[in-house]
């Protein structure tokens, strides 16, 4: 019998652990065709995941081609450690500059303890050369190996 119904998180824990983990892997569609995987920071709001990098980087463009990404967020190092998150994801890109700024201070706050209400002069310097990324899962998939206890294999 499948033990993958025991180790799925909950709406709550899954919500609480991508609130605490601190890095995303982000897999979009290169232009020949191959997975890219590049780390960002990001903040959750609302059963999304809300980042922002340059405009001209390489998951920028993939995105721009097909705004599809995977994420995954993972964290333990024993199998009886192990947990993490997969969203497949559908992604609006922010041009904005405006709102871009806003992504931008938020991940200034999570990051670099910027006070809420401030957007830090780093900010406003990038936010024109950046996109923000808003992802929208349409699938997720998660595991707590925890759950399984000490001997879980």
């Amino acid at each position: 019998m499948s033990r993958r119904v025991e180790i799925t998180m909950s709406n709550e824990e899954l919500q609480r652990f991508l609130e605490d983990e601190r890095i995303v892997t982000c897999a979009t569609i290169g232009p020949n065709g191959r997975p890219h995987l590049m780390p960002l920071w990001y903040v959750v709001d609302g059963g999304l995941v809300t980042a922002w990098t340059f405009a001209k980087s390489q998951k920028a463009r993939n995105l721009e081609r097909r705004p599809q990404a995977t994420l995954q967020v993972e964290a333990g190092t024993l199998y009886h450690e192990l947990r993490g998150a997969m969203l497949e994801c559908d992604v609006e890109i922010v041009r904005d500059t405006d709102q871009v700024t806003q992504i931008g201070a938020a991940v200034a706050r999570r990051y670099a303890g910027a006070p809420a209400g401030e957007i830090p002069d780093a900010v406003r310097r990038q936010a024109p050369k950046r996109v923000g990324l808003i992802f929208r899962p349409t699938r997720v998939a998660s595991w707590d190996h925890r759950k399984l206890g000490s001997g879980g294999y």
